[in-house]
């Protein structure tokens, strides 16, 4: 029986570094040291440098992330800020959890990141705020979002957390905004061993702040500035990442490779399909996302793979403005309509860089064959 090609297999890559990881966990527990410490600093320090900035703070998860950022800029009850329909759910919700209103816009039709136009169109008196999604591991239009909100005075703070290691203009995601949100969940580009997260900025007294708001609003134990919250980077976490950090050039390597794999398998072939833009050599690939000119076929295509033992995944399934919990902000079904056919037209392959060369010709090959 031919075995299945799973959507992602993280053991394959931690299998390799298992005595390498098993000794770093001896080491933490020796050390007695469990919340921030020497192995959070050093990790900040070392994704500072990787990522061009000159500050990164550890922080609980990629949620946490993007609510530390934002208490940090102080948003809250009557502000507004816009972000991506089309995205995670954490993108939003972190705005609403500080009590400002999520003012969803459209997307790119190609890389369905933040469209600048419709961005322009979502901004009022009260916007605070841009969160621009680089999407699936491609940096979204940063020069020209910053455009539109820089001529309003408004901010961008850059959702990263897919595309750890991603570039545009000769710069890394989370150095092109004010701040940058990054995930270290264990799916991601640099993923962890559990919930993770980074805050990275240029700013000293955003920093700061970050740095306080983590640790229940102290910087110095019982001395309360600021109300934050219980964001604190686990030291454990911190420094199992720290001996998977310099190996992340050569895993997102592996990504481009397969992304170029698949372009040349099903580029040609006719099918009625439209692929990633690998056009941009700073693309991570942390998702390699397919999208069907019919509708129709994507639910049939998923099963059909399914039946084959090849993992696939959506993302995502329904835009932000027509989840439940949104549904009273508005805008309505209809208005964002790039967003509501890429949720109704997409589909995630495998992209994992311990894929085989083989078994990305068996997903080609089971894609190419249902459209027969």
């Amino acid at each position: 029986m031919t075995p299945p090609v799973p959507f992602f297999d993280r053991a394959r890559g931690d299998l390799v570094m298992q005595d390498e990881l098993t000794a770093v966990f001896q080491s933490v527990v020796q050390s007695g040291r469990y919340i921030l410490g020497p192995e959070v600093e050093a990790f900040e320090s070392e994704c500072a440098a990787y990522l061009g900035v000159r500050h990164a703070i550890g922080v609980s998860s990629g949620t946490d992330a993007l609510l530390a950022a934002l208490m940090a800029l102080g948003i809250g009850a009557g502000d507004e800020v816009v972000c991506p329909a089309y995205t995670f759910f954490a993108t939003a919700g972190a705005v609403h959890r500080t009590g400002a209103r999520p003012v969803l816009a459209d997307v790119l039709p190609g890389s369905c990141n933040l469209d600048p136009a419709s961005l322009a169109r979502a901004l009022t008196s009260r916007t605070r705020a841009v969160i621009a999604v680089h999407l699936f591991g491609g940096c979204a239009p940063m020069d020209e979002l910053l455009a539109v909100a820089g001529g309003r005075g408004v901010p961008i703070i850059e959702d990263a957390a897919q595309a750890f290691g991603a570039e545009r203009g000769g710069r890394r995601a989370g150095a092109l905004g004010l701040m940058g949100c990054f995930s270290f969940f264990p799916t991601k580009n640099l993923g962890g061993f559990g919930d993770g997260g980074l805050v990275t900025t240029d700013h000293d007294d955003l920093a700061d702040r970050v740095r306080s708001l983590r640790a229940q609003g102290a910087r110095r134990k019982h001395h309360h500035t600021l109300v934050g919250g219980n964001f604190r980077l686990d030291a454990l976490q911190a420094a199992l990442l720290r001996r998977k950090l310099p190996r992340l050039g050569a895993l997102l390597g592996r990504r481009r490779e397969h992304a170029a794999r698949y372009a040349a398998l099903l580029g040609g072939a006719g099918l009625p399909i439209s692929l990633p833009d690998a056009g941009s050599a700073g693309h991570t690939f942390n998702q390699y996302v397919i999208r069907l000119k019919d509708a129709s076929l994507r639910d049939p295509l998923r099963s059909f793979l399914a039946e084959q033992g090849i993992g696939t995944e959506i993302y995502y399934p329904a835009p932000l403005h027509l989840q439940p919990c949104f549904a009273p902000l508005g805008p309505p079904e209809g208005s964002l309509p790039v967003a509501e056919a890429a949720a109704r037209e997409t589909l995630a392959l495998p992209i994992f860089p311990e894929l085989t060369v083989e078994e990305i010709a068996r997903v080609a090959s089971a894609v190419a064959s249902f459209f027969g």
